[in-house]
């Protein structure tokens, strides 16, 4: 395993490579959070970076990570251990916009002009949000809104990330780890350990119910979507929520059904044999046997942690899915 770690200085027209003590640590959320670079670097006369200086980490010639150092931590010896994050470290700063007749890649596309950042591939999310304000929320609340609101009317999700650099957006189909017949699997082999719980206590619904308070005509309006053998098994589990002037409202119900009317599942694996293709927002097939089922299938990678040392390169997932068919 060849690991090559370079930091810039503070004005940028210098790069080092440092040495770097084993245990690299590069972290991604699927939601809301940077992606996470951490190492330990020994100090000597040459070494010169600062806060704001560039990092930029491959791994076998594989492109991982591009960011920026928000921290260091020395202690009384020589070593320094540095926090780098990636861009979406920016999306926390905090702003007033209104928009309007924005889609969520249009509205990326805006805010990164805004705000000084590169992007990357921006794929079309579809669903036009007609008016919204966002008053002193950070950035990455008011993607993920504009995200929320494309998958409630759509059924479609969509994965925000920083790839070496740049902005990308892509539907949850493109990103799936390999291609048909050459997916990655993680399996019995491949994984050390695992915790697995199944649920129906978290964003699971089995009704949803929607109104609509039109003021033309003074009646509220309600839209029903649900599934009887569901409630027959667990319950009433009801979402409610209002519309919007423009929203179509049993399309809205049945996409909200179709979504949240299934058991949730989490799988967290440990030790896992790393693969530099594997971020939070991945997908890969999962083939364990898990008790009370036999899994085989897709499953989304909530966050990772790849861990690189000198001849071993593990990750740790926390997976979630659907009901799945074994």
């Amino acid at each position: 395993m060849s690991v090559e770690l370079l930091i810039g200085n503070e004005t940028g027209t210098k790069a080092f490579l440092p040495a770097v003590e084993e245990g690299i640590e590069w972290t991604t959320e699927r939601k809301d959070t940077p992606g996470k670079l951490c190492f330990k670097v020994l100090k000597d006369d040459g070494l010169d970076f600062s806060e704001g200086s560039a990092v930029r980490m491959k791994e076998n010639g594989d492109e991982i990570f591009f960011g920026f150092v928000f921290k260091q931590q020395r202690t009384k010896g020589q070593t320094i251990t540095v926090t780098a994050y990636d861009q979406l470290r920016y999306l926390k700063n905090k702003d007033t916009i209104v928009y309007e007749n924005k889609t969520a890649d249009q509205l990326l596309r805006m805010l990164a002009a805004d705000y000084a950042l590169r992007i990357g591939v921006l794929e079309n999310t579809g669903y036009v949000i007609g008016s919204r304000v966002e008053e002193n929320t950070s950035l990455f609340e008011m993607i993920q809104n504009a995200l929320d609101l494309t998958l409630t009317n759509t059924g479609e999700m969509f994965v925000l990330y920083d790839d070496f650099g740049r902005l990308t957006l892509k539907r949850l189909s493109s990103m799936v780890v390999g291609s048909p017949g050459a997916y990655l699997m993680v399996d019995e082999e491949t994984c050390e350990t695992l915790d697995y719980t199944s649920s129906i206590d978290d964003n699971t619904f089995n009704r949803i119910k929607l109104a609509y308070d039109n003021e033309e005509t003074g009646f509220r309006e309600v839209y029903v979507a649900q599934d009887s053998g569901n409630i027959n098994r667990w319950g009433i589990l009801q979402y409610f929520d209002t519309l919007k002037k423009g929203e179509n409202g049993q399309a809205k119900a049945d996409a909200l059904l179709k979504l949240y009317n299934k058991k949730t599942r989490s799988l967290k694996l440990s030790n896992v044999l790393g693969d530099n293709r594997v971020r939070a927002g991945s997908m890969i097939v999962v083939n364990l046997d898990l008790g009370d089922m036999k899994l085989r299938n897709l499953m989304l990678v909530e966050s990772c942690r790849h861990i690189y040392r000198e001849s071993v390169h593990r990750m740790d997932l926390t997976l979630r899915g659907g009901e799945f068919v074994g």
